[in-house]
């Protein structure tokens, strides 16, 4: 199976590539250390180095009390100008992300009751059905095995405008009742349906409105124009969606050329671009303000239409929100053995050296071809995204500081941070959710799709911001 294959990969390599670097490389004989125990921020090797073994880039740069790294090693100057170079471990050991792990799944339980208990008063006020009907025209041609009226349309027309909204807290406990409403359909409880490839590939592409969380902190790094990623932003995660419906549409023959889906399609890029129309022309404080009213306004007008359904269907609503809060607890307890599983193995890969080692080769292979190689010191965000959203923030915080903010580099990082989902991430929790073992083809459309949107990432930041250094 697809994913146990990928899983099993990630250890090995990475111990292997840990073996040879202790052997080979006296400057990382604790690398196994680093590996199991270690926590992101450890410092180790610190000394005092000679003014003419800094590169002169980071020399020029730096100024007391200023850091600059440059890989796993960071320079710092002192008050009285001598220079101090110590490696700084970037992402947690084993043993810490165990425990990050389990603690996201905690965090989780509170955001799942809630969310599960209110879908719980709207099903049995019969609110899910009725939006079931209102999508069902569009989603019966993409989902052709759901049946009629299921309350799975609902559910995942309530994950699909959480994720456009950028409400990651809402999107998650819609899109693993939307899983949970598609494995009751499902005739093999341990293999994925087409139903679920097909939700969770649209799900994984990350299709987002508004990078709210991009833009502020564009802003906090003194960005220019902050919002100035906004629209190439918004092509790249829509050109990452186009493509997991296509590529899945392909393996499922589904027609992806009748009239309803095309219609469909066409009026929701339609109202996008009338949105991105609407938004280019709001200074930052206002794209923020709008932003805000819009998704937690949505959420708050659920909340009130739910209470009102449950009134009107007198049914009893409190009762029925605990009953739903109890499955949002267990479902975010039934994850932590799936996500302990994940994480543990994209960190092994991190702190193996292996993820910088792809980078360096990247960077080498590209300037060999003679291509313009400014692209690739945005990558490592690119290439961290499918395993580590928190780490592709760190890598786009880490490029703005090394380039600016309004370098090429920063602005790429920031469109390649906005262009899709931590694909490792979406499919340890939604299918451990459900138990899903055989995950088909799943794994291999989302990073087709990632890639599009890397492609479409690099192409628009080009086009846009060309001229940058």
């Amino acid at each position: 199976m697809a994913l146990s294959r990928i899983w099993s990969f990630f250890i090995i390599t990475a111990i292997i590539a840990a073996g040879l670097t202790c052997l080979f490389s006296h400057n990382n004989t604790d690398i196994f250390s680093k590996m199991v125990v270690g926590k992101a921020g450890d410092t180790t090797h610190t000394k005092y180095i000679d003014s003419s073994l800094v590169p002169t880039t980071i020399a020029t740069t730096l100024t007391p009390g200023k850091e600059f790294k440059d890989g796993d090693l960071t320079y710092s100057k002192t008050n009285d100008n001598k220079f101090i170079a110590y490696n700084e471990q970037s992402s947690d050991g084993i043993i810490p992300t165990c425990t990050a792990a389990v603690n996201i799944c905690l965090g989780l339980i509170g955001i799942m009751a809630l969310f599960m208990g209110f879908m719980s008063i709207a099903e049995k006020a019969g609110g899910i059905r009725f939006l079931s009907r209102l999508i069902q025209p569009f989603f019966s041609k993409l989902f052709p095995e759901i049946p009629k009226d299921h309350p799975a349309f609902g559910h995942m027309m309530l994950n699909f405008s959480a994720n456009l909204l950028g409400l990651d807290n809402a999107a998650t406990p819609f899109g693993i009742k939307a899983m949970e409403s598609l494995q009751e359909i499902n005739p093999d409880k341990e293999k994925a349906s087409n139903a679920q490839i097909m939700f969770l590939c649209l799900h994984a592409s990350g299709l987002t409105l508004i990078p709210v969380s991009i833009i502020a902190l564009r802003a906090k790094l003194n960005a220019a124009n902050p919002t100035d990623i906004f629209i190439p932003c918004m092509i790249a995660t829509f050109v990452a969606t186009i493509t997991s419906m296509l590529i899945v549409s392909f393996k499922q023959k589904i027609n992806i050329f009748q009239p309803v889906i095309l219609g469909w399609v066409l009026g929701i890029s339609s109202l996008i671009a009338l949105l991105v129309v609407y938004v280019t022309h709001l200074d930052q404080t206002a794209m923020g303000s709008f932003s805000g009213i819009l998704s937690n306004g949505l959420i708050l007008l659920i909340f009130l239409l739910i209470i009102l359904g449950g009134m009107y269907k007198k049914i009893d609503i409190f009762n029925s929100f605990v009953e739903g809060a109890k499955g949002g607890f267990e479902t975010a307890i039934r994850i932590i053995p799936y996500l302990v599983g994940m994480l543990v193995a994209i960190s092994m890969l991190r702190t193996s050296g292996v993820f910088d080692l792809v980078v360096a080769g990247a960077q080498h292979l590209f300037a060999a071809l003679g291509f313009d190689t400014r692209f690739v010191t945005s990558l490592p965000t690119a290439l961290i995204k499918p395993l580590s959203g928190s780490g592709a923030r760190g890598m786009m915080v880490d490029t703005m500081k090394t380039y600016g903010a309004d370098s090429f580099a920063g602005r790429l990082s920031s469109i390649l941070q906005g262009s899709a989902d931590t694909t490792f991430y979406v499919i340890a929790v939604y299918f451990g959710a459900v138990n899903i073992k055989n995950t088909r083809y799943a794994i291999g459309t989302m990073l087709l799709a990632d890639l599009a949107g890397i492609i479409t990432s690099i192409l628009l930041a080009y086009l846009f911001f060309g001229h940058s250094l």
